[in-house]
């Protein structure tokens, strides 16, 4: 039994244990609900759903067999209800809680496909349903989770089907499907036992590859990098070493952290379709979680990983620091907390699970332990003063779990930083995250002290225990708030962790009594003078006050102060107790502070806990006593107990000072009584005596606070709470002095010792119930009666008499009901046939929350009274919102019971969130040997949660009592409030309208059957056109909820209803009344769920239930223009029209009824006047339209899912074909959707995300908005050429002209060439959008027919188009083309009909005399045509093709126009890597295809062209290079001879330049994986043409630069790139070789794990030699990239370096002493002095025992000449400014001598000592 169920009251705990049997009946029920024979049953068995939750919140006992009969039956209901989105919603959210709270107990297998098909079915098709976006979006959430949950159990052989299924997708990596692909692979790909054997090491090196085949796309990364860390963590029988070099360079690289001054994010990453993206999407954002596992899971005993994760973080390190922040520190910090995470989740796995012997070699041992911990103490060291929160507080929870883990290194480095933290007093901030990081390993601290062996360490761990809590209490400061908490929560922390308090002597000092004793003294002194200089932040509120508590940051933002009262004054032992409740009695009764209320009660609260007697004597008495004598003399209302005659009229009041002191002193002692049991019989008369008096008092403050202490008073004498929960209990203390702590999943028998010591709960006795009876009979039963008399004999003459007194007697009806909640029992039900009686609720589980006060007819008296009361008040009184306010708070605790629990316990969970690290131990504890199934809290924590179990229990055993039992009906009287609270929700006042909305809610969401009523009702009102506005507001806000939404699914009658209600409410005028309809309207549209069955079957003759098509017709009435329906309104019937016409697409008979007509007015609507009915009618028939009968093929047709018959598709066809051949149609219809085109001024490109969203507000949007549009997303490969961006071509215009010609073929075609001539030669650019579309759509409709001579006329006009010299329609005719050639198919690899007709059009050359911009114009079409071609499909036609065209490009590349080489570097890019990647699936792709072609292409097309573009391109850089030089020396000579050598000069250039677009194209695209050698070929020209007074050249060489240096290379390329690189070292061109020295920082950074020790000592050596070279600023380059490999590439090259550059610099130093005349160069002395520049700068905030001697040794060389002493002088600045925050410390290393040397070089001014 969980602990929680086992710690309930003694009385609730008995009743649980029949939740086993109550579960097994629950599941019988539910499957005798489901009939498998009738799919439709489905939705009998939802209301069960809730009642299995319950047994899962519950954490009941149920049998495993019951479990897996209902994960069972939960599958079957799920496979069987495909487009039932709310069944599938609901079954599987259920399967997904069982699956993970029980499924380790099951036996299942669960297939993958059936999931998979739902998921394609519902979420990847193009033609959608109906449903709205939020139902999609939380449907696809369901599926997706089911899946992660269900991989477990997918059966042997899963896994090699999966990856077989989605292995074709991730074929061709320039496509989209590539990127579905792998999000379905990693959802589905499961790693459990039975699929091991699928993960080969051929298998993942497969995969590995796939990887690199998309560089720098974030998705892409995430995607395989949790796929991967899957396999690490599963499959324990693969060698990963050899995978290691390859995975941690991806790793190192997925973090866009700035290497030296670069930028930090890659400037073109893969763009990747905003639907993939969200749908698969990762919470995260980064990939640092699943890199975090993957390192966790790789480490084992003798494995590299280790090594290679300290390089990592090596790497890593440095950003970690606060002066390094940026927008990658989120990623690291994620990086950091689940390194964490998953290394305690792996330790603690190991501990339990009884491995296999051949498993034992991969347990994490003492070494691998404290090795890995190491490491990350790195990152700690760097992050726990970040100026990022999140950062700071992961890197103090981090310490927390590793001291538990590796206590002799952790807990000496938070002893450290305490001590650091108190020393600096410049950044304050240190010392708060200094004391959080000490309260969250207290416990471990604590631990050690009275564990370890080694005395030194326990002293310095119990010194820093002392220094903590003595150093705390300064921390205590009401003017800074973050501090006070964090001291507080480390005072709390101590506290939890020790047994007992000050008991006995045999403990360390500073638990002694003497000690303590003093240190309490100043504590108390401290907390006193918080308390005083206290300001409430919230006003004192005058109206009616809800909430207890609102007090200042102590009880607002966290529950600390309370915990660490009580936990403190609990602990004690009595003589410390007593000294400290003398200290606060004093305190308490001497001070009146209204700015502190809650937390002074919560003080004396705490105390009365603790020892309720004692602290009654004190702290009760004197506060009574007080208020007593304040209240003698004082005036009387008189309105309490008897209704007095108005004789008294005088209007008496209290004085301010009096009022206050009232106040505060009732609402003190209300919270101080809150736990204080029988102790209160002794005060009975007193009480009862200031509780009249407070309600008789003229004040309604005084009223109010009278209120809060009737309901503390009636809570604590009828509820169960824990007495004992903060005192120590008898268990045997671990060394003496802690507290053993619990853990709630005690499976095992050495840790069920937590159950022996259960709570004690406040059980109420007789005494006390007679004691709460009575106060019931006085302040409610008669309380009631005074209200009535008040209501029906008018007693008061005055208003304002009458007014108060009925205020002060609902606020005592309130009051009772508030105080005793659920224990007067709830209002009896009516039963179908009329029985009243009581009749044995079914029973689910226990709960309960005290012992039963009153009776139900208690309960239904005041129903009844109550009701009579409200009639009267909203005849009599509806102005007044105080009253009005106070009887919906009455009704709601009437009828909404068990919802004040509810409240209780949720507000309280918010306070528990975010639980502190403080009170959690880890499971997995090292220090003493002993580790539990979950985490470990202290006993006063896990009663708290048992004691918030109980309440959810109890606000939940009677809420689901009913919902099952289908005779059972709310009583009468329930039915009279309810229609109380529907008046009250319309009244004209905001706040009572939204407190009766909201209390009418959850009274709706418990009774259903209510809300057909209240639906009829609202929606008349906004028929009515008498209708005010607060009215309409009204029930707009109830209609607008889930629980009326969701209702309307099932009911015909209120769907009818609420849809003419909205559509026939357009007269009311006032914005605000609009704005609230159409809001319903839209939630109405995104959470459209479908609509009942039974709706459809209703015949037109039961006159008292509408059909379905009389509502049809009722609203194709409304949305045609003709009526005079204000726009908006005929947008929401087309919307509704739309709906309702798709929603019946499953019953065949009605919808090919309606389909004909709908399709029709829609395609009217596209020539509308509104623009707003245009975007919708393009919506609507995307969907409506199938395009089918006129299709080149027979089996492309997208048919719906039902396939409505085929004479429905035809007759639909006809119909349209007649309005298409109405006069001018088509012509209006193109001019209307030219309109939707908003082209701007300035970049000619349109300012729409989706048509006319620059006239379209938000709402407007949502109604036409239709999720489809974005889930069959086009294009469908990614777009990256910038010549042809723009966002003017709507691919859903294109797809209606497809639809339209595939639906009614030829004559559709006549019209729209017709049309189209006009357009076609418009010289309007939004005309021309249009005639893009429309051509698009035509020539990708594949429709057969009079072809030759259609198609004869779409190449004349595509050729027509080539040639126009216009330009700014480029991007709209590229989109065009591109359409037109996509690939059909999901991967888009069956070629469209034409596409072979587009490609020889633009293959065919363009005369010679047309301009340039045409020849651009040309190739960009070629570019986007080619991108769509799918290379691993590509027919031997297209490879034809292909070759033609890189031949014509290869001639052209020294084009003399700029836009054309451009043009041409691209299309070079695409056709190339297009030849290569369908070269790599070999001949073989195509077998239909005769051999011989193929053969021929790969002899003349295949490789000719790698030749041609890279050979002598080396050398044609140097004779550029050349060239520019000369050309500056020589003087202008004869121009004539030199003019044809110009000319070639010019050519080379422009070939150049030719040739850096091709490389920009393809490392932008990411084409570049297949194109890696020829970049390496051309390497040197990148290097060479950085800076050359070609401008526009070396613009291009730096851009390419800036990309290239975000390329891994992988081998064999690496090889040959470090050759191409390291050759240019001897460059003559020193601007070559420092280009060259920025290339090597980064490569070596990005390489560093897969470079060979013998290539990383080439490259250091060579950038060594730089260090010398004769120009200044190379050498400074070479000593600014050393210092930034040092840092992590290679220990021993940086050692050894380091030793030789000391050992330089000091022969130089020495020789210069021996002799001034030294010869040595100043490039040699500069080298030296570089050198060691390098290396003093490769360890920036640290102070390795070496640096002292080597600054030092620098800082010799100030008195050189320049440019030695600027190096000098900057580097030890550096140096100085990057160890100023720990100088304090560290200058401890330095000697006074070499301190003195430092000092020199100081400026005389400087502080720095």
């Amino acid at each position: 039994m969980h602990l929680y169920n086992a710690w309930l009251p003694p009385v609730v705990a008995a009743a649980a244990r029949g939740e086993a049997a109550a579960f097994a009946s629950a599941v019988r029920g539910a499957a005798d609900a489901w009939r498998p024979g009738d799919p439709d049953s489905a939705y009998a068995t939802l209301k069960w759903i809730s009642v299995f939750d319950l047994f899962i919140k519950a954490k009941s006992d149920i049998a495993p067999e019951d479990v897996q009969a209902l994960v069972e039956l939960g599958l079957e209901i799920f496979h069987a209800s495909q487009n039932k989105f709310v069944v599938q919603i609901k079954w599987g959210g259920l399967l997904v809680r069982l699956l993970r709270k029980h499924g380790k107990r099951l036996s299942l297998g669960v297939q993958w496909r059936p999931l998979y098909d739902t998921l394609i079915r519902t979420h990847f098709k193009r033609n959608m349903g109906p449903e709205g976006w939020k139902v999609r979006q939380r449907h696809f959430e369901t599926v997706t989770s089911l899946v992660r949950a269900s991989r477990n159990f997918f059966p042997e052989g899963a896994a090699a089907g999966i990856w077989s299924e989605f292995r074709p997708l991730l074929e061709n990596p320039w496509h989209n499907s590539a990127f579905e692909g792998v999000g379905f692979l990693r959802l589905f790909l499961p790693a459990n036992s039975r699929n091991q054997d699928h993960f080969t090491i051929g298998w993942i090196a497969q995969c590995v590859d796939i990887w690199d085949s998309v560089t720098n796309c974030n998705f892409w990364d995430i995607q395989w990098a949790s796929i991967i860390a899957r396999c690490i963590k599963n499959s324990r029988s693969v060698n990963w070493d050899d995978f290691l070099p390859l995975l941690f360079t991806r790793y190192l690289n997925t973090f866009e952290v700035p290497i030296s001054s670069g930028n930090g994010s890659y400037p073109f990453p893969v763009g990747v379709p905003g639907n993939t993206r969200f749908l698969f999407s990762s919470k995260t954002r980064t990939p640092s979680k699943a890199i975090a596992k993957s390192i966790v899971y790789l480490l084992k005993p003798k494995s590299l990983a280790l090594e290679y994760f300290e390089k990592l973080i090596n790497f890593l390190e440095q950003f970690y620091h606060p002066s390094n922040g940026g927008r990658w520190t989120y990623s690291l910090e994620r990086f950091l907390r689940y390194l964490v995470v998953y290394f305690e989740k792996r330790l603690q796995h190991e501990q339990f699970d009884t491995m296999d012997e051949k498993h034992d070699h991969f347990c994490l041992g003492k070494e691998e332990r404290a090795a890995f911990i190491k490491v990350i103490l790195k990152l700690l060291d760097r992050g726990q003063y970040s100026k990022n929160d999140s950062l700071a507080e992961t890197v103090s929870i981090a310490a927390s779990i590793l001291s538990y883990v590796e206590p002799s290194l952790v807990l000496p480095f938070v002893a450290t930083n305490f001590q650091l933290a108190l020393e600096t007093t410049t950044a304050t901030h240190q010392l708060k995250n200094a004391v959080t990081s000490v309260a969250f390993s207290g416990r471990p601290l604590l631990l050690c002290s009275s564990q370890s062996d080694d005395s030194s360490a326990v002293d310095s761990f119990s010194d820093l225990i002392v220094a903590c809590l003595s150093n705390a209490l300064l921390g205590m400061d009401a003017n800074d708030p973050p501090k006070t908490i964090a001291t507080m929560q480390l005072i709390g922390s101590i506290f939890s962790n020790l047994a007992t308090v000050g008991v006995s002597d045999e403990v360390p000092a500073f638990l002694q009594a003497t000690t303590l004793s003093d240190w309490l003294d100043e504590f108390f002194s401290r907390l006193f003078s918080v308390l005083c200089n206290l300001e409430s932040s919230s006003p004192i509120n005058e109206g009616y006050q809800t909430s207890f508590m609102s007090g200042t940051f102590l009880v607002e933002d966290s529950p600390y102060y309370f915990c660490m009262l009580e936990v403190l004054l609990g602990k004690l032992s009595k003589p410390l107790f007593n000294q400290s409740l003398k200290r606060i009695a004093k305190f308490v009764n001497a001070n009146i502070l209204p700015g502190a209320t809650s937390e002074v009660g919560l003080l004396c609260c705490a105390c009365v806990h603790s020892y309720p007697e004692l602290a009654s004597v004190y702290l009760v008495k004197p506060i009574l006593m007080t208020i007593m004598s304040s209240f003698e003399g004082t005036p009387t209302t008189g309105y309490v107990g008897r209704v007095v005659t108005d004789k008294t009229s005088k209007k008496a009041a209290l004085s301010p000072a009096l009022e206050t002191a009232l106040d505060y002193y009732l609402r003190v002692l209300a919270l101080a009584i809150s736990y204080a049991g029988p102790v209160l019989l002794n005060y009975r008369e007193e009480l009862k005596h200031i509780i009249t008096s407070a309600f008789q008092a003229p004040s309604w403050k005084v009223n109010g606070a009278g209120d809060h202490l009737l309901r503390s008073l009636l809570g604590n004498l009828v509820f169960y709470y824990p007495i004992d929960q903060y005192k120590p209990f008898t268990c045997q203390p671990i060394a003496k002095i802690i507290e053993p702590w619990g853990c709630s999943k005690a499976h095992q028998d050495r840790e069920i010792e937590m159950l022996n010591f259960p709570p004690k709960w406040h059980d109420p006795s007789l005494d006390e119930l007679s004691f709460a009876n009575e106060l019931l009979q006085f302040h409610f039963q008669s309380a009631l009666e005074d209200l009535l008399t008040i209501c029906q004999m008018k007693v008061h003459s005055e208003t304002g008499d009458e007014k108060e007194h009925l205020k002060v007697t609902l606020l005592r009806i309130y009051s009772a009901l508030h105080g005793v909640m659920s224990c007067l029992p709830e209002m009896r039900p009516t039963y179908k046939d009329g029985r009243s009686k009581e009749v044995e609720p079914i029973f689910f589980i226990a709960g309960s929350a005290g012992s039963t006060v009153g009776s139900s007819e208690m309960r239904e008296k005041a129903s009844e009274l109550v009701h009579t009361a409200c009639r009267y008040l909203l005849k009599e009184r509806t102005d007044d919102s105080i009253l009005l306010a106070l009887v919906v708070r009455v009704i709601d605790a009437l009828v909404n019971y068990g919802s004040l629990e509810y409240e209780e316990w949720s507000s309280h969970v918010q306070a528990w969130k975010l639980e502190s690290a403080a009170i959690i131990e880890p499971p997995c504890n090292f220090i003493v040997p002993f580790h539990t199934q979950g985490k470990k809290r202290p006993r006063w924590a896990l009663v708290d949660k048992a004691h918030l179990h109980s309440t959810w229990r109890c606000s939940q055993s009677s809420y689901h009592r009913y919902r099952t039992n289908v005779d059972v009906s709310p009583s009468g009287l329930m039915i009279n409030l309810m229609n109380d609270l529907l008046d009250l929700s319309l009244h004209n006042y905001e706040t009572v309208r939204s407190y009766a909305g909201r209390s009418l809610m959850k009274l709706l969401k418990r009774w259903p059957s209510l809300i057909s009523n209240c639906v009829l009702t609202l929606t008349e009102n906004l028929r009515n056109p008498k209708a005010p506005e607060h009215v309409v507001l009204g029930s707009c806000s109830i209609l607008l909820s889930q629980t009326v939404l969701r209702h309307l699914t099932t009911d015909s009658v209120s769907l009818s209803s609420f849809i003419m209600g909205i559509l026939e409410s357009s007269h009311h005028e006032s914005l605000k009344c609009q704005k609230a309809i159409t809001e319903i309207f839209v939630k109405y549209n995104i959470h459209f769920s479908g609509i009942s069955r039974n709706f459809f079957k209703n015949s037109e003759i039961q006159a008292d239930k509408p059909g379905f098509l009389s509502l049809f017709s009722q609203i194709n009435a409304l949305g045609f223009e003709t009526k005079s329906l204000h726009w908006r309104y005929n947008l929401m019937a087309n919307r509704v029209l739309l709906l309702l016409i798709l929603a019946s697409r499953s019953e065949s008979g009605i919808y090919s009824q309606i389909l004909a007509e709908t399709a029709g007015h829609f395609l009217r609507n596209l020539k509308s006047q509104l623009p707003h009915s245009r975007m919708l009618a393009i919506s609507a028939l995307n969907t409506l339209l199938q395009g089918s009968p006129h299709k080149a093929s027979s089996q492309d047709s997208q048919q719906s899912l039902d396939h409505p018959e085929e004479y429905n598709i035809s007759s639909t066809g006809e119909i349209l074909n007649e309005i298409i051949r109405e006069e001018g149609f088509m012509n209006e219809t193109l001019n209307s959707l030219s309109h939707v085109h908003i082209i701007s001024d300035n970049d000619g490109s349109s300012k729409a995300s989706y048509g006319a969203s620059s006239f379209q507000s938000g709402s407007d949007k949502a109604i036409t908005y239709f999720y489809f549009d974005f889930s069959a997303s086009w294009p469908r490969t990614p777009s990256w050429i910038s010549l042809v961006g723009g966002d003017t071509f709507y691919s859903s215009f294109a797809r209606i002209f497809k639809r339209l010609i595939q639906q009614c073929g030829m004559p559709v075609m006549s019209s729209l060439q017709t049309a189209l001539e006009e357009f076609l030669s418009s010289k309007e650019r939004s005309r021309q959008c249009v005639a893009a579309e429309a051509m698009a759509g035509m020539l990708h409709s594949d429709i057969t027919g009079n072809l030759e001579s259609g198609n004869n006329w779409l190449m004349v006009q595509l050729q027509k188009i080539m040639l126009a010299p216009s330009v700014e329609s480029v991007p709209d005719w590229a989109a065009c083309i591109r359409y037109a050639v996509t690939g059909k198919g999901r991967s888009g690899a069956r070629a469209p009909v034409l596409r072979q007709k587009v490609l020889e059009c633009l293959c065919s050359p363009v005369p010679q005399f047309m301009a340039t911009s045409v020849l651009a114009k040309r190739y960009s079409f070629l570019s986007v045509a080619l991108i769509e071609i799918s290379p691993p499909k590509m027919s031997p036609a297209e490879k034809q093709y292909h070759v033609k065209i890189l031949d014509e490009l290869l001639d052209n590349m020294s084009h003399p126009s700029a836009q054309v080489r451009e043009a041409i570097g691209v299309a070079m890019c695409v056709a190339c890597s297009n030849m290569r990647l369908s070269g790599s699936f070999g001949p073989g792709c195509s077998p239909e295809e005769v051999c011989g072609d193929v053969s021929m292409i790969e002899q003349t097309g295949n490789e000719y062209w790698t030749k041609r573009l890279t050979d002598g391109a080396n050398e044609l850089s140097v004779s550029i290079q050349n060239n520019i030089q000369s050309k500056q020396l020589e003087s202008i000579s004869d121009s004539a001879t030199e003019n044809s050598v110009d000319h070639k000069e010019e050519a080379d250039a422009k070939r150049m330049e030719t040739i850096f677009h091709f490389m920009i194209a393809s490392l932008k695209s990411g084409r570049s994986s297949v194109l890696l050698d020829v970049i390496i070929r051309l390497m040197y020209p990148i290097l060479s043409l950085q800076e050359t007074s070609n401008k526009d050249l070396s613009l291009l060489a730096k851009s390419t630069f800036e990309l290239l240096k975000w390329r891994i290379l992988r081998r064999p390329f690496l090889e040959a790139a470090i050759v191409a690189i390291l050759s240019s070292v001897n460059d003559p061109n020193w601007r070559t070789r420092s280009a060259l020295l920025s290339y090597l920082r980064t490569f070596t950074y990005r390489h560093t794990f897969i470079l060979s020790g013998s290539e990383k000592s080439q490259i250091w050596q060579t950038i060594e030699k730089l260090l010398v070279d004769n120009q200044v600023e190379v050498r400074e380059h070479a000593a600014g990239v050393l210092a930034s490999l040092m840092k992590g590439i290679d220990k021993d090259l940086s050692k050894d370096f380091r030793d030789r550059s000391y050992a330089q610099a000091q022969r130089i130093i020495n020789a210069w002493r021996r002799n001034s005349k030294s010869g040595h160069s100043v490039a040699t002395i500069h080298g030296a002095v570089l050198a060691l520049t390098a290396s003093v700068l490769s360890v920036p905030y640290d102070m390795p025992s070496w640096l002292p001697a080597h600054v030092t040794l620098l800082a010799r060389f100030i008195r050189e000449p320049p440019p030695i002493r600027s190096t000098v002088t900057k580097a030890v600045a550096e140096f100085k400014r990057t160890h100023a925050d720990t100088w304090s410390i560290q200058k401890d290393s330095f000697t006074e001598d070499e301190l003195e040397v430092l000092r020199d070089t100081s400026s005389s001014s400087s502080y720095f000592v």
